[in-house]
């Protein structure tokens, strides 16, 4: 257990996760890991300012979308900006069940589990979420994350000294339709589709293991 927790007091949801993510025996073997495709609605693109309003995700195992395996919270809006509703469509006073940002971290640390994070354009949707974390006085996220833009990077054979695609190219190059975008459990399973496209791709020429796929990841934290 890291040094940090024994200075401190920190709530057991919280130590859980640590000891989750350090003590997991699925990461040797490629089939048994449980990836997590991930995606947050958010109040807007500023950090420290904005709040994440949904989270979404669900979960693959050996190359297989789990649906029965699925995850979403919806969040109690303490900061509203209505221009970016006709985005997301969620409303401050919309009929969705909304929690508290901590019963809703609290809810995800659960279901995340030992988990290995997808998203596309991780940085934003992680450090959301880390965000979210540190106003509750704990943080970063300590799973293992990578990023469906960035696989993509690895193995393409056009434009691929672009800096970054958008999960709507993605889906036009890999012929994905496209249903419920920018919802965030749509979004999740979207790039949840996409990741299994790439991952296809990306044994053809090598062996599919995590190591191979965190390399891809070259600026996220491993």
């Amino acid at each position: 257990m890291f040094n940090f927790l024994k200075r401190k007091k920190y709530p057991q949801y919280w130590k859980d996760h640590i000891d989750k993510v350090l003590n997991s025996k699925k990461y040797t073997n490629y089939e048994s890991i449980r990836f997590v495709a991930l995606d947050t609605e958010t109040t807007g693109f500023d950090y420290n300012n904005d709040r994440i309003l949904c989270i979404g995700a669900v979960a693959i195992i050996n190359n297989k979308i789990q649906v029965n395996d699925s995850f979403e919270v919806y969040i109690k809006q303490t900061i509203f900006n209505k221009e970016t509703i006709k985005i997301h469509g969620i409303r401050k006073n919309g009929t969705e069940r909304k929690v508290s940002e901590e019963e809703a971290l609290i809810q995800f640390l659960e279901y995340l589990d030992d988990a290995i994070i997808i998203a596309h354009h991780t940085k934003f949707d992680i450090t959301m979420i880390n965000q979210a974390l540190k106003r509750l006085h704990i943080g970063p996220i300590q799973s293992k994350q990578l990023d469906t833009n960035y696989i993509h990077k690895k193995i393409a054979t056009e434009n691929r000294f672009k800096k970054l695609f958008s999960l709507d190219e993605l889906c036009n190059i890999y012929n994905i339709t496209m249903h419920d975008r920018h919802t965030a459990s749509g979004d999740a399973l979207l790039t949840a589709l996409v990741f299994l496209k790439l991952t296809s791709k990306f044994k053809k020429n090598n062996i599919l293991n995590l190591t191979e796929l965190i390399r891809t990841n070259y600026y996220l934290k491993h």
